[in-house]
């Protein structure tokens, strides 16, 4: 299909779409252009995902506000359908790409999934398809790795034979719908006319700025915006740990610096998790590795990793003030996922957290209102327990009783990694307090 009848079946929704991979930003991506108007098959290798929405039901759980009934209803109206085979693509003039790109242990990116996909896809290409890679990737990689994989040695031609873009997401858990209707987008195009015809097809969903740039700008975008946030929140949690040595309270010095014009310190807490901040900034400085040796993103990276070891050295802290060994206690976590209200659970500050824990001799039990394998009676689940440790603002936490979660668990030690409780009021409900920031 040429540039003009791609462009014209794109304005009139008539274009095939495939998005191929089915997770927190597939998903949605696939459940909007279907309700927008376009026929869209959703491509992924997960058997039970795929079962799952062809009945209409999103694999999706926690508050994902309108997520479920979006699925429900556009696969109860046709427009969506799931499947694992790639030979759907070969009828498509639209597709998109959006599978994980985690780093490993070394902080280097590891395409397995990117690159299977794109070989896969090779095998079953359709001639004049829009192709979009959503997922965030590191600086250079359209150029090095993408583009190189679709053009197959020469068999095809960006910008003749396929159109390629890098239109990275910006969608989070607890606001993915949200988000991907009212968030800006960077358009970077392999080609000018490729961005084209891509902000077209955005335009039926976003309502929002999209900004044509080349893909190397786009992969730079989004991976430095988060890795700024992480830069942001590793400070709050620096001034968290000075304000605990000196005998401060972070929330009282935080508010007062914001006070003062063009501040805002971000919040203080347990640790950063999800599967974007805690990877997007080593993409970012992957890109220039061979050149420029990153010292700010490191540190930040360090400062918040650490933060699920500082709450089991409060843990041990809150513990011996009210005689009990580490090794003696019962510990409870309450939160898995790595955000409030969701089932996300992708680098929880309370996996590190757990692990410590239990490599320092406590028994340790998990609670969790949205994460299946811990989605348990909260009674139950604390009952015995020499200390509490909070991870997560879910909602369910922020009623809790203090007073009442005493007496089922018989405790004494309350560790605040999010601010939930008031100090004051937990230690009038007989709580030995932790919290990060506050003063011991």
């Amino acid at each position: 299909m040429n540039f003009t009848d791609l462009l014209s079946a794109i304005e009139a929704k008539t274009a095939r779409v495939v998005v191929i991979g089915l997770g927190y930003v597939g998903l949605p991506v696939a459940a909007s252009f279907a309700h927008a108007g376009f026929m869209v098959r959703g491509l992924d290798l997960d058997k039970d995902k795929v079962s799952k929405i062809n009945i209409g039901i999103s694999p999706i759980e926690g508050q994902e506000p309108g997520l479920g009934e979006l699925v429900a209803q556009v696969v109860n109206e046709g427009r969506l359908h799931a499947t694992v085979d790639y030979a759907v693509c070969e009828s498509a003039e639209v597709i998109l790409i959006a599978v994980e790109t985690p780093v490993d242990s070394v902080h280097q990116p590891r395409y397995r999934a990117l690159r299977a996909a794109l070989r896969t896809l090779t095998h079953h290409m359709p001639s004049g398809a829009l192709i979009i890679v959503e997922s965030t990737i590191a600086p250079g990689t359209m150029a090095r790795l993408v583009r190189p994989i679709l053009e197959g040695h020469g068999q095809r031609v960006s910008g003749r034979d396929f159109y390629l873009v890098h239109c990275p997401e910006r969608v989070m858990p607890g606001r993915l719908l949200r988000n991907l209707a009212t968030m800006s987008r960077v358009i970077g195009g392999d080609t000018p006319e490729a961005a084209r015809l891509a902000q077209a097809f955005y335009r039926h969903v976003v309502q929002a700025d999209l900004d044509l740039a080349d893909c190397v700008t786009a992969e730079l975008v989004k991976t430095a915006e988060n890795a700024y946030r992480d830069v942001q929140i590793a400070f709050a949690n620096e001034l968290a740990l000075i304000c605990e040595q000196v005998g401060a309270d972070v929330w009282q010095v935080r508010e007062l610096v914001n006070k003062s014009p063009g501040r805002n310190v971000l919040l203080p807490g347990a640790g950063v998790g999800g599967h974007c901040i805690p990877k997007d900034p080593w993409l970012l400085a992957y890109g220039a590795r061979d050149a420029i040796k990153a010292r700010l993103i490191p540190a930040a990276r360090e400062i918040n990793d650490g933060m699920p070891l500082h709450m089991a050295e409060l843990t041990v802290d809150a513990l011996a003030a009210v005689g009990i060994e580490i090794e003696e206690a019962r510990v409870a976590v309450l939160g898995y996922s790595y955000l409030e209200n969701s089932d996300d659970v992708r680098n929880s500050p309370s996996i590190p957290l757990i692990g410590r824990l239990e490599e320092l001799g406590a028994e340790v039990v998990v609670h969790d209102p949205f994460v299946p394998l811990y989605r348990r009676d909260l009674r139950e689940c604390v009952q015995g327990c020499d200390a509490i440790v909070v991870m997560v603002k879910h909602d369910a936490y922020f009623k809790l009783d203090l007073f009442q979660l005493k007496a089922w668990s018989g405790g004494k030690a309350l560790i605040d990694g999010r601010h939930v409780f008031d100090r004051s009021q937990a230690e009038a409900a007989g709580w030995v307090y932790r919290g990060v920031g506050m003063a011991r």
